[in-house]
């Protein structure tokens, strides 16, 4: 069971003015913020996030989307972080996602798909390393 996991609000849902609303279904869903920025990512540091999808054909794509515009990035405390924030979020399709989820409420598509959400406990360690030093964790 772990107890934090990451998640950014991506550039589209950032452009949409959805922060705070994503922000309160977070915070409604029992999750405690224990880091959090508000950046912009290059196309390199898009790259290097990333990188575990290099050999996949949407790799470009999804540097260029993610470098579009500032992203929220965050680190997330909460007994069965990963688990129940996936729930949260809901499917990567927002078409497939249930009533209620984040994607379905502010999602486009499957590319803009408002939020990121780590999908185990070791790649929550590894995102939210990417981005925040011990320093920047409360």
């Amino acid at each position: 069971m772990s107890n934090r996991t990451f998640t950014m609000i991506k550039p589209d849902a950032v452009r949409a003015g959805n922060i705070g609303n994503i922000l309160q279904m977070i915070n409604a869903a029992g999750f405690r913020i224990v880091a959090m920025k508000y950046t912009h990512l290059t196309m390199t540091s898009a790259g290097k996030f990333y990188e575990i999808h290099k050999e996949r054909p949407f790799y470009g794509e999804l540097c260029e989307f993610m470098s579009s515009g500032p992203i929220v990035a965050a680190i997330l405390e909460k007994d069965n972080a990963v688990a129940d924030f996936r729930t949260l979020i809901g499917a990567t399709n927002p078409a497939n996602a249930a009533e209620g989820t984040i994607r379905k409420k502010y999602a486009a598509s499957v590319g803009e798909n408002a939020v990121h959400g780590s999908d185990s406990d070791e790649n929550a360690a590894i995102e939210g390393n990417f981005f925040f030093s011990e320093l920047e964790r409360f």
